[in-house]
């Protein structure tokens, strides 16, 4: 409880650049390693099951983060509720907290569990899949879905100790579950030959690892807050709160999910196997590049929690600023040597016949706005965190849904396989700004609330 009190002042009164540095390098890593497990998860498939096998996991692996997305929404939910119920000194809240977070995971992930059983292969076809593609994705998507608890509960209990402000303690136990699903990718598909559902196996075991070592922390009673590790004791008002700021992080995903499933149906109409594929790999990169910005942002959310919570709206906007400029920091060397030669990334995964002046040319394009990307993502952090849910999931739609769809159905038939390329990449410019204006309206609110308390207490 003690470090926690220290980690609560920290953030309340601490230099918010070394604030930011403290609570950050930790999640940067984290992420970074999950970043490099996405990439590692295509060069085992790509390396020693084949090319076609590749697009059916990339196909699938849109499907299967429906998990990602379900443990997000209850993770960051139950994050914000923490952070703020922290700055606030409310510990009834925090005490009812766990109960909630597992009662709510354990429904959504059986109702998931039984729909994409039933329906996998109708969810893959929607997503693009033919022929052998899909039966292979088919394959991979069902192993995950069977492990969609661990998915959902190891995902949300480590998003809840970032919330505490316990950057390192959430890093490890992510090095943990990533390293335990690298090796079992190593033992199910090169040394047991079980192809795509040996890579599906292998990230439910990094899975139920990443679960049982949160369940060891909350149960030993390492959190700052008390904590039943297999409570079900349910607070409805808590339970609304986590779904209400939780559905921001949902959005996002299932909007990804979306955008994944609109491209490799105009891949499926108007390229070939190895366009998918290729797509598939950029797509990995274009997240892994994206990594330190996720990393930051879930740094981000305590920052932003607590001082609202405390009141300290001004903190709340340099602390905003702080971690966008950071973002930019740590993201602009990678993506300069990756555009500058992504041949030597893209060879690991993909065949020469692949890297063609014109598939370089599109990454290229797709990556062009990587280091100005933390003005799309971190709002989606923002607002939730300060217990505004709206404007981050009118974002997550205005992106995906409303821009996203008629241009991936537009474009590839105007242009074919280019269109996604160029669309991509005005759909994030106009995004950006869009955003931008929407933080920049927020700040205006937080900072008159500002000033009519300091005018309150004079």
């Amino acid at each position: 409880m003690k470090n926690n009190n220290q980690t609560e002042e920290f953030i309340l009164a601490g230099n918010l650049w070394k604030v930011v540095a403290r609570l950050s390098w930790a999640t940067v890593l984290g992420m970074t390693l999950y970043g490099l497990n996405m990439v590692l998860d295509a060069f085992f498939v790509g390396a020693f099951v084949g090319e076609t096998a590749l697009a059916g996991v990339s196909i699938a692996s849109n499907l299967s983060n429906v998990s990602v997305a379900l443990g997000s929404m209850v993770g960051v939910g139950a994050g914000s509720v923490l952070s703020i119920a922290l700055g606030a000194k409310d510990t009834d809240k925090q005490e009812k907290l766990l109960g909630a977070v597992n009662l709510t995971g354990l429904i959504i992930s059986a109702a998931y569990m039984v729909f994409g059983l039933l329906f996998s292969e109708h969810l893959l076809a929607f997503m693009g899949g033919k022929g052998e593609s899909l039966r292979l994705g088919d394959d991979y998507f069902r192993v995950t879905v069977i492990g969609a608890v661990f998915w959902l509960g190891g995902i949300a209990g480590n998003m809840i100790i970032r919330s505490e402000g316990r950057m390192k303690t959430a890093a490890w136990m992510m090095a943990v579950g990533l390293a335990a699903n690298a090796l079992f990718n190593y033992i199910f598909i090169v040394a047991m030959g079980m192809g795509v559902k040996g890579a599906a196996w292998g990230t439910n075991v990094g899975m139920f690892a990443y679960t049982l070592i949160g369940w060891l922390y909350f149960g030993k009673g390492k959190a700052s807050f008390k904590s039943k590790t297999l409570s079900l004791k349910s607070d409805g008002k808590i339970v609304g709160e986590i779904l209400r700021l939780g559905t921001p992080a949902l959005i996002m995903s299932i909007m990804t999910l979306v955008q994944g499933a609109v491209v490799f149906n105009a891949l499926a109409n108007y390229g070939a196997d190895a366009d998918a594929a290729f797509y598939g790999v950029v797509f990995r990169i274009f997240s892994l590049l994206l990594t330190p910005c996720m990393g930051l942002m879930r740094a981000a959310q305590p920052v932003f929690g607590v001082n609202y919570g405390a009141k300290q709206y001004g903190r709340v906007i340099q602390a905003y600023k702080i971690f966008v400029y950071a973002a930019l920091i740590l993201t602009t060397p990678f993506w300069i040597a990756l555009v500058a030669a992504p041949e030597t990334v893209l060879g690991v995964m993909l065949t020469e016949s692949s890297l063609t002046a014109k598939n370089l040319a599109y990454f290229r394009l797709y990556m062009a706005i990587v280091p100005v990307m933390s003005l799309v993502y971190m709002p989606m952090t923002l607002f939730p965190s300060i217990g505004r849910a709206k404007p981050a999931v009118i974002i997550g739609i205005a992106r995906q849904l409303v821009l996203y769809v008629p241009a991936m159905i537009f474009l590839p038939a105007m242009f074919g396989v280019g269109g996604i390329y160029y669309g991509s990449l005005a759909i994030d410019v106009i995004v950006l700004v869009f955003a931008s204006i929407m933080v920049k309206k927020e700040f205006s609110s937080l900072k008159a609330r500002g000033s009519g308390m300091e005018e309150d207490l004079e």
